[in-house]
């Protein structure tokens, strides 16, 4: 008798609206990752001196008899907690570390298995590295390989905090800044996206030239007496500050429509919306922000107050083509005017995929597929299907009928023949996905997965972008960001909009050949190609805006890794590692701004 038990080993808990991406740009995987850390670091004897904050904090506790490795992961744990925290974790581990009971396990709960990366098993790209273990406890006889490494890090780390504190700003922003931006940031970096932090906490009132002076590649920060009160002033006379967090956990969830619509769709009868942007959100240049709708409590509230508290626009996908993929977009753009992309694509199934209908079966009454995935299904799976089915009567028996469609639900497996179901191929995903045929082709199959399940759906992007169309009849310059695949530039390319000059930034190579690749069989513009938005600093930025005269539109989603409802073990919102980098969207976009308010 067949064996009804998913084939997901791991307890898989798959999320039906489909927000499940693991990497994250708005079409690209692995797009833009946070900073890695610097694992060819020199050991102790290059470390700060005693003045190294975090190294005195390991020596006064080794000091009063504490293990090194004890003492060390309590830091790890703790983060830019005080010392009572500090104290009162390296505790709770070491009675963890004499408990034999306790010691068993982790400190952080059940670790989970590592999953097999290979492309016919079905990975699940989700999953960071540190998810086969990287969270749990260290007894004393660990490895302490990366020690070194993180002392280096923490060393590092307090120089920048004490840099910024010495120029004036309070020490719980510059520690933030450095947990948004990453530890490798400049301070360069740091310095603006503390500026543009302030600016959108405090309602967007104030200009960024009077923060700088308007010298290219070498403004000077300034440090001011003045500043200092002005700051003082604002956060209750409070020399460390008293703000709220940035990360929006003591937001309440902003609501999601149903259905998830936006501002209409095409072919509706218009209704009317009051939609008035605040003075500062408006161009230029235009922007175009995205990510996954279902994510944490609080992130869209925070996303929405960064990007001068406008109301996003949440649209399913599964009104354009035959495919859900629920997604919020914050903009300025005009909603009046808006038009589709011509033909309309087809929004059922055997529509979209007409082969599957000659082996439908009438028990299956799915007419869309759930969100595209960076992920497939394993052989094994099918072929448990396969023989599930033929060992059953026609209609097969209720148990196996609901077995098999939460499968072909989870997976997205269409019927290709007698008792057999596949996953789609890439060429498909790149149809429903509105890309031109074998957009992707010429990259490894599971790296064509990876980047079409992290893509704009170009006909639902492209409706926003259509009231463009008439008001850059000569041309646009655009400022991609996370490009991955290239969904924005062949959303604006298929409404007929020329792209005079697009600055590209996206971390993945693979990604970046394949939008090299479109861009040379299609465009005659200039492509200029940036491999990170940790190192577009403000400098370069006023220099690209001078070079070309401006951006036109500011286009971009950053990593959904920490907001994607199948990450179980990583789902931190905007303080996780690779979403954070929406700061860098928001602290790039402030810097456009800036800069073109002085041409």
């Amino acid at each position: 008798m067949a064996d009804w038990v998913s084939d997901s080993d791991d307890g898989f808990q798959w999320d039906s609206d489909g927000d499940g991406e693991a990497a994250g740009s708005h079409d690209g995987a692995g797009t833009s990752a946070a900073a890695s850390r610097n694992v060819d670091a020199p050991g102790p004897s290059t470390l700060a001196g005693p003045s190294s904050h975090s190294v005195e904090q390991l020596e006064n506790f080794v000091g009063m008899g504490f293990k090194k490795n004890t003492v060390l992961e309590a830091m790890k744990k703790n983060g830019d907690g005080d010392a009572d925290s500090l104290l009162q974790l390296i505790l709770t581990l070491q009675e963890i570390e004499n408990d034999p009971l306790l010691d068993s396990g982790s400190a952080s709960g059940c670790v989970p298995r590592p999953v097999d990366d290979s492309d016919d098993e079905g990975f699940l790209e989700n999953w960071d590295d540190e998810a086969a273990g990287g969270n749990s406890y260290r007894g004393p006889n660990s490895d302490d390989s990366n020690d070194e490494d993180f002392l280096q890090e923490m060393s590092q780390k307090d120089e920048k905090v004490e840099s910024l504190v010495n120029m004036g700003f309070p020490e719980d922003e510059a520690k933030m800044a450095i947990t948004r931006c990453g530890p490798d940031a400049s301070v360069d970096v740091l310095v603006d996206f503390i500026y543009a932090s302030q600016t959108a906490v405090d309602g967007y009132t104030g200009n960024f030239s009077d923060l700088e002076d308007n010298s290219v590649g070498g403004r000077k920060k300034q440090r001011f007496m003045e500043g200092n009160k002005k700051k003082r002033k604002r956060f209750g006379d409070e020399a460390q500050g008293s703000r709220g967090t940035f990360d929006g956990s003591h937001e309440m969830p902003m609501p999601l429509p149903n259905p998830m619509v936006g501002f209409g769709l095409p072919n509706q009868r218009w209704r009317s919306f009051d939609r008035s942007l605040p003075v500062q959100a408006i161009g230029p240049p235009y922007f175009y922000y995205e990510n996954v709708a279902l994510a944490p409590k609080g992130v869209w509230t925070t996303i929405s107050r960064f990007l001068y508290d406008i109301q996003p626009e949440f649209v399913d996908s599964k009104f354009f083509c035959a495919a859900a993929r629920k997604r919020g977009y914050i903009h300025n753009l005009p909603i009046e005017n808006r038009s589709p992309l011509l033909p309309l694509p087809p929004k059922k199934i055997k529509e979209a995929l007409p082969r599957t209908k000659k082996w439908w079966p009438s028990w299956d009454p799915r007419e869309q597929l759930n969100c595209l995935q960076t992920c497939v299904s394993s052989a094994k799976l099918l072929d448990r299907i396969r023989v599930a089915l033929a060992n059953s009567d026609n209609p097969p028996p209720p148990r196996v009928q609901k077995y098999v469609l939460e499968e072909c639900r989870k997976w997205n497996l269409v019927w290709v023949g007698r008792n057999q179901v596949a996953p789609l191929e890439p060429h498909e995903m790149e149809c429903l996905l509105g890309f031109p045929m074998d957009h992707t082709r010429g990259i490894s199959r599971t790296e064509r997965y990876r980047s079409l399940g992290n893509s704009f759906q170009v006909d639902t992007v492209a409706y926003h972008l259509s009231v463009l169309r008439d008001m850059f009849p000569q041309g646009m310059n655009v400022l991609s960001l996370f490009s991955g695949i290239g969904g924005a530039e062949v959303a604006l390319h298929r409404l007929g909009i020329r792209m005079k000059t697009v600055v590209s930034v996206e971390k993945s190579k693979v990604n970046r050949t394949v939008l090299k690749n479109w861009w040379d069989e299609t465009q005659t513009g200039t492509l200029i190609e940036i491999d990170d938005v940790q190192i577009l600093t403000a400098e370069k930025i006023e220099w690209y805006v001078r070079r070309i005269g401006g951006f036109d539109l500011v286009i971009g989603g950053s990593p959904c890794n920490n907001l994607a409802g199948s990450n179980r073990h990583h789902r931190d919102g905007l303080e996780g590692e690779h979403s954070a980098l929406f700061y860098h969207y928001f602290r790039i976009l402030d810097s456009v701004k800036s800069a073109m308010e002085r041409m």
